[in-house]
């Protein structure tokens, strides 16, 4: 009877073992079936998409390609007139730091020229005296050893003095050379943007030739092209100096980060849903075809936005036009995540505030350039540049957030 009981409970065991074995084969090949269903779904949206950029390719006029060929080529020199203002800058900072040191230089050469010729007058004052006369002239062993010290001190501070003044004369003859280098690096960083101004001039007013010729529908197409890019450029220059205005927050973001502080800062999962709930409307193109570089979420006004992971506030603005209502912040790996369109004074975090990852930052809502409410949430990397005539992804800074989350 105990041999039959053994027997019918070591038959129950293994069946559990393998029935467990069995359910776990299940819910992984479960789960390796819903990769690959969802791995196909991106394929196709790549493929469609692929598809819908040539259609907008063919669609597109010769004198829309050219607008195109030019607005690149003064991208490129508006790129380097602003490389230029750098270098002008740099040199303008140099000559000014060099010629505050030279001064400083020269007022301290002209002061120990003074002490060493008030040195060598006392020492012609006093004749035919010397360290030795000095010396022997002692009334005690004590006072001999005293004035020894004293002459030893005055030979020294002599030597020092001398040493001191051939540096200073050396530290002016190069900073003179530094301020002369500066100039000239000056003028010709000058005279380089000059050429390339004129350059952009003539490529402003070929394309304004070609822009009147477009079609009324081009011509709207050109138009929000252009305020995406100048609200993009102001964006950009605001976050340059936000950059350095929190550079602390940043520093302490990262290492946070590299101490475990914060979660992956690269690959799937580094990013959550910005919102909860509503579905995309737009996901890298818009339905006409032409390339949107982001995720649109419809979703109603009033809708709580979150920070898609840690991070600090770049900025936060409230725009009539573009990006609306929007706010960029920066992440530990150098992402920056842009959440655009939301209600007007709904924004609660400020610049160079640190956030974690869902975290309310605003409300989503319909500001800007928005045909309905919804959240436009974008990832940038960095150069963080912006190409408005971008049809994929690589062509500029924009990637694909759902690459990451």
């Amino acid at each position: 009877m105990k041999e039959t009981c053994k027997k019918i409970i070591g038959i129950t065991l293994i069946s559990i073992l393998l029935l467990s074995t069995n359910l776990s084969i299940a819910v992984t090949q479960s789960e390796i079936n819903e990769q690959k269903n969802k791995q196909t779904e991106i394929n196709n949206e790549i493929n469609e998409a692929k598809e819908k950029q040539k259609e907008i390719e063919a669609k597109k006029s010769e004198t829309m390609k050219q607008v195109e060929n030019i607005s690149s080529q003064i991208d490129g020199y508006e790129s380097e007139i602003d490389d230029l203002d750098s270098q002008i800058n740099d040199a303008n900072a140099k000559i000014k730091e060099s010629e505050e040191r030279l001064a400083k230089n020269k007022e301290e050469y002209e002061k120990k020229q003074e002490t060493f010729k008030q040195r060598l007058v006392a020492v012609y004052e006093a004749g035919e005296t010397s360290y030795l006369d000095f010396l022997l002239s002692s009334s005690s062993l004590t006072d001999f050893i005293s004035n020894y010290y004293l002459v030893s001190e005055v030979a020294e501070m002599d030597t020092q003095l001398l040493k001191n003044l051939e540096k200073q004369k050396t530290d002016i003859e190069n900073t003179k050379k530094e301020i002369e280098e500066s100039k000239e690096k000056l003028t010709t960083a000058k005279a380089s943007k000059e050429n390339v101004a004129s350059q952009l001039k003539n490529a402003k007013s070929e394309k304004s030739s070609y822009v009147n010729q477009l079609s009324e529908e081009e011509k709207e197409l050109e138009q929000e092209i252009q305020e995406l890019k100048q609200a993009n450029a102001r964006i950009a220059n605001e976050i340059r100096a936000a950059e350095k205005k929190y550079a602390e927050q940043l520093a302490a973001l990262k290492n946070n980060s590299s101490s475990g502080g914060s979660t992956t800062p690269t690959g799937s999962g580094y990013l959550m849903r910005p919102v909860k709930g509503g579905s995309i409307s737009a996901n890298g193109y818009y339905s006409s075809g032409r390339f949107h570089g982001a995720i649109d979420y419809a979703v109603s006004s009033g809708t709580p936005v979150y920070a898609a992971a840690d991070g600090v506030v770049m900025l936060t603005a409230n725009l009539t036009t573009s990006y609306g209502t929007h706010v960029v912040i920066r992440h530990a790996n150098g992402m920056q995540t842009y959440y655009a369109h939301g209600t007007r004074g709904s924004i609660i975090v400020s610049p160079g505030q640190m956030v974690k990852k869902g975290q309310q930052i605003m409300s989503s809502g319909n500001t800007g350039n928005s045909q309905g409410p919804h959240l436009h949430f974008e990832v940038r990397v960095s150069p963080y540049s912006y190409n408005g005539y971008a049809t994929g992804y690589g062509q500029d800074s924009r990637v694909n957030p759902q690459a990451y989350m």
